[in-house]
């Protein structure tokens, strides 16, 4: 049996995958390869081998070889290798060989999976896991589609997202009101591995057969809180202040303490400094998130919100917050009437 896990959904297809592990009795007989780093010929022996005090084997190749430069899905570049050298024995002088062959390409590596997967022994089971969606052309899905099963799964948005929240709750014996499920939504977005991660927590936190509602989401979720004052970060950035003094009172009035509101402010503030470098630099989301070790969605919001500031404004804008934070350890300032002189003067 071959099954094919593609799709931009990781966190699904990973969900399918533990399914697969935990319905079968594969005792010791379960291979994992990295598709970047194992070649055809050692997952051919391993998918012929019979297992060994079970009935099935299974083997798993995660992720595929990553594309070359020119390489398409349908066709390998034609890559020159070293030109040979031979002695003609007439001249006794060196004569140089032209010899081309086909790279260790991705297309390549796909093909001959294919090709394998009709030969497989019935007590096999193989399953490819891939973080993208394949081309309908690609071998293994065609493959999958003879001899196996191909699911793949895409990232849910919009009513299908708020769906799969709904859908997940109950999975962990909760509930969840409409007005949270809106809240994970919009500040969490579609990162399905972290939502699963939060609804776990808040379905602990509530107990089982409960509801979860907005107080408990903003009370427990980090991930929601720090999205919140992010978008004060974000009305500061705009030079909102009426909208940036509005979600500070609220933060203040659900109980986040003064410092703490201070303390995250500066930490984003400083990751702005970080992002406008990296911006400047020419480096992109996924590039900025991985220099920074921080979430992609983060990393696309700083860097949408970096082009309201100059370099110079983001430097003033750390030494206020720094100032505002000595002041409030000092006790000259009551922590609101500290917080609501740094948004009226925030940037300027």
């Amino acid at each position: 049996m071959f099954y094919l896990l593609h799709g931009e959904d990781e966190f699904t297809s990973r969900e399918h995958l533990k399914t697969l592990r935990q319905k079968g009795d594969f005792g010791y007989n379960q291979d994992t390869y990295m598709g970047t780093e194992v070649d055809v010929k050692t997952v051919t022996i391993t998918i012929n081998t019979l297992p060994f005090l079970s009935e099935k084997r299974l083997v798993v190749i995660d992720g595929l070889p990553k594309k070359k430069r020119g390489e398409t899905s349908n066709s390998a570049p034609e890559v020159a290798e070293p030109k040979a050298v031979a002695v003609t024995a007439k001249s006794g002088k060196a004569k140089k060989g032209k010899k081309a062959s086909k790279a260790n390409t991705r297309a390549g590596f796909e093909k001959e999976l294919a090709e394998q997967v009709a030969a497989m022994p019935e007590t096999t089971i193989l399953v490819v896991l891939v973080e993208e969606a394949l081309e309908a052309s690609n071998p293994l899905l065609k493959a999958a589609e003879t001899h196996g099963k191909v699911v793949q799964s895409t990232l849910p948005k919009g009513n299908a997202l708020e769906q799969w929240i709904n859908k997940r709750a109950l999975k962990v014996d909760v509930k969840i009101t409409p007005e949270a499920t809106s809240l994970l939504t919009n500040f969490i977005g579609n990162n399905l591995r972290l939502l699963a991660n939060e609804l776990d927590k808040l379905a602990t936190y509530v107990g089982k057969s409960a509801t979860i509602n907005v107080e408990d989401v903003r009370l427990l979720s980090a991930q929601v809180q720090e999205a919140r004052i992010f978008d004060l970060t974000d009305a500061l950035a705009q030079r909102n202040r009426k909208q940036a003094l509005k979600l500070l009172h609220d933060l203040l009035s659900d109980g986040e303490p003064p410092l703490k509101l201070l303390s995250i402010i500066t930490t984003q503030v400083r990751t702005l400094l970080l992002v406008k470098e990296l911006a400047q630099k020419g480096m992109r989301g996924a590039q900025v998130a991985s220099t920074l070790g921080m979430a992609p969605f983060i990393a696309e919001k700083a860097l949408r919100q970096v082009h309201n500031f100059t370099p110079a404004q983001l430097e003033g804008a750390y030494r206020q917050l720094l100032s505002t934070d000595a002041g409030l350890k000092r006790s000259r300032l009551t922590p609101e009437m500290a917080l609501d002189l740094l948004v009226v003067n925030f940037g300027d």
